[in-house]
């Protein structure tokens, strides 16, 4: 099993799934993890002037994350984990959310920080998912 955690450090869960620049993958094999590797998260727009695009059309803005643009940088983003089964956040839009279900991830957002907290707490099957407090 392979999860990837968002993250801008390794250390610490990324906040703002579309923010954040690398994946953290861990391999998990019998309960123990076997490799860590971090890549890069691709169709990134966490820069100031890209925050508020407008990669969604107006009737849309109710849920970060839809129209066209935002279709595209899923894709790739979803890519990058493709050979991944599970991926956590701590927080993301609807559409980001959405697109990565039906790419076949459980998506699991956290409020916990530490990269290393939380794949511990998927491990011992104690990770809570935060799904109505962490998407916009």
């Amino acid at each position: 099993m392979k999860v990837a955690i968002v993250t801008n450090d390794g250390q610490f869960v990324s906040q703002h799934f579309g923010r954040s620049k690398y994946y953290k993958v861990y391999t998990i094999e019998n309960n123990q993890i076997t490799n860590v590797e971090m890549r890069e998260r691709g169709g990134c727009h966490h820069s100031e002037s890209e925050k508020h695009s407008t990669h969604e059309p107006p009737e849309l803005k109710r849920h970060h994350g839809y129209g066209p643009q935002a279709k595209t940088k899923h894709v790739t983003m979803i890519k990058k984990i493709a050979d991944c089964d599970v991926l956590i956040a701590g927080g993301m839009g609807m559409g980001a959310y959405e697109a990565f279900k039906a790419a076949g991830l459980n998506v699991i957002l956290t409020d916990i920080v530490s990269t290393e907290e939380v794949i511990t707490a998927f491990n011992e099957g104690k990770l809570e998912d935060l799904f109505d407090e962490r998407t916009h």
